[in-house]
């Protein structure tokens, strides 16, 4: 007896889930450890489940971390990539952001967090990384990028370029993250960092 194939979604599926005990949490996050396909994020009692993670958000994801390389790499900016690792706050907050990086020199919390916001859920993302004070986060979504810096006052306000790359035009980083072909995007990128 053949058992039928499963289709696999292509769209990211996003389940909420609400009155979570962070007990409750860290239960559902054991059993699912080591399932790459499902991301877990937790903010004061809300359970975020997403799966899986879509071809259009690793595409998203994967040209703007090679972008923001490139033009590090060019300008002799040092930085150390962090990939996505889970930030957490005991009790309160449990996330992973797409990638991560610090500039300047290796830290244990990194400069900046990028979120590529493919299905909107009910969680603040940028609150997840409050309680570490990540000094930036970024988001993509619906074809914009929008930076956020935490504030001496401890809140995030979105600014219109990084803190870290001043001279780095977000809307320049968009014209290459929408090309077609990755190689030729950041290829044509560095070029232009080059030029300038």
């Amino acid at each position: 007896m053949s058992i039928p194939l499963v289709d696999q979604p292509t769209e990211e599926k996003l389940v909420t889930l609400k009155d979570v005990s962070w007990e409750q949490f860290k239960g559902i996050e054991s059993h699912l450890l080591g399932n790459r396909s499902v991301r877990l994020s937790y903010l004061s009692g809300v359970l975020e489940i997403m799966s899986p993670i879509g071809e259009k958000h690793e595409k998203v994801k994967s040209t703007v971390g090679l972008l923001l390389e490139a033009y590090m790499r060019v300008l002799g900016i040092r930085f150390y990539r962090r990939g996505g690792f889970t930030l957490e706050e005991q009790g309160y907050a449990s996330g992973t952001p797409d990638e991560s990086y610090s500039i300047g020199k290796e830290r244990e919390v990194p400069d900046i967090v990028i979120e590529v916001i493919v299905t909107s859920g009910t969680i603040d993302r940028k609150e997840l990384f409050k309680p570490k004070k990540v000094p930036e986060v970024w988001f993509w979504k619906s074809n914009t990028i929008k930076i956020f810096r935490l504030t001496e006052s401890d809140e995030y306000k979105e600014v219109d370029k990084s803190g870290f790359f001043p001279d780095l035009d977000p809307a320049l980083l968009l014209h290459y993250i929408n090309m077609p072909d990755q190689y030729d995007a950041v290829a044509e990128f560095e070029q232009t960092m080059r030029n300038s």
